[in-house]
């Protein structure tokens, strides 16, 4: 298939990467184009602009950073809908706002096209490992033409709903990982205060009923003191006030997710907006006075 592909970043490289590796003609656009360059030298196409990409493709992703990208990039005047032709998709697998992806399902429809919001958990490994999990809102029917690619990126693929149904999904997810994340990071500075080997709690533990994906993939990263990003920081903040933003709509109270946007918003505020949100670690054992000895 003919598709296109905007936003080659951290994540958005990797899941391109599959698509192109499956045979698939690939038209890429990104904001720096040496973010693209690997893409481009396996054969993939370069485009000026994301209506560009679309002219020349049945069916474009986007993968960027913020709601104001994803408005940009799909309703802009030179987005993905200016040149997207009747019949065409597009899949928007940035974790963004769901009455933004509403409005560009129905802006979609009106041109004769689809929308399907598809946003992705699992992180650089996963991205790179194509064992994402995909939840997916929109038409039915544009979602089975568009799975067989969905499933060259993610293990588990799932439709929730109608427009905006996989960004509440979404939100579901990271509202699970914001509060995890902190419990993780707060275990091992308990670890470490009581003179522990952090490393050997952790085999102990992640058997058992307190183990999670993130204890199994972020936990040897921290006790490494390798706070490099699967996901930006100033990503997830993003995420979690969209998510605090829709609870309040809902009217209802989530004090474990306004918690960790506060400790997200301190570890931003220490410089950290560009590490992974394992490096929540931080500002616990600054909380604590504890230097990490890694």
């Amino acid at each position: 298939m003919k598709i296109g592909w905007i936003g080659t970043g951290v994540m958005g490289k990797s899941m391109a990467g599959h698509l192109l590796a499956a045979g698939h003609e690939l038209t890429v656009f990104n904001r720096s184009r040496e973010k693209a360059r690997e893409l481009l030298e396996r054969g993939a196409s370069w485009a000026a602009s994301p209506s560009e990409v679309a002219r020349s493709s049945e069916l474009v992703f986007t993968m960027v950073g913020y709601p104001e990208d994803v408005r940009e990039v799909v309703l802009g005047t030179q987005g993905a809908l200016a040149g997207l032709p009747p019949g065409g998709i597009v899949v928007d697998c940035t974790t963004s706002s769901p009455s933004l992806a509403v409005e560009i399902a129905e802006r979609a429809a009106a041109q004769g096209a689809a929308a399907l919001d598809a946003p992705v958990s699992g992180g650089d490994i996963g991205a790179r490992n194509a064992m994402l999990s995909i939840m997916v809102g929109g038409d039915a029917v544009a979602f089975e033409r568009v799975r067989p690619l969905l499933e060259k990126m993610g293990r588990t693929v799932v439709r929730q709903g109608g427009p905006g149904s996989g960004q509440h999904t979404k939100m579901v997810n990271q509202i699970l990982i914001a509060a995890g994340m902190v419990a993780l990071c707060e275990g091992i500075v308990y670890a470490r205060a009581a003179g522990l080997d952090a490393e050997r709690v952790m085999e102990s533990v992640s058997g058992g009923a307190a183990g999670s994906w993130s204890l199994s993939n972020y936990g040897p990263r921290i006790l490494k003191g390798d706070l490099a990003p699967g996901f930006y920081v100033e990503h997830f903040i993003k995420d979690l006030k969209i998510a605090l933003d829709e609870a309040d709509r809902m009217k209802l109270c989530l004090p474990g997710l306004a918690l960790a946007k506060q400790l997200y918003t301190m570890l931003s505020a220490l410089g950290g907006g560009r590490n992974g949100t394992h490096a929540l670690i931080r500002v616990i054992e600054t909380m604590c006075g504890r230097a990490n000895p890694s």
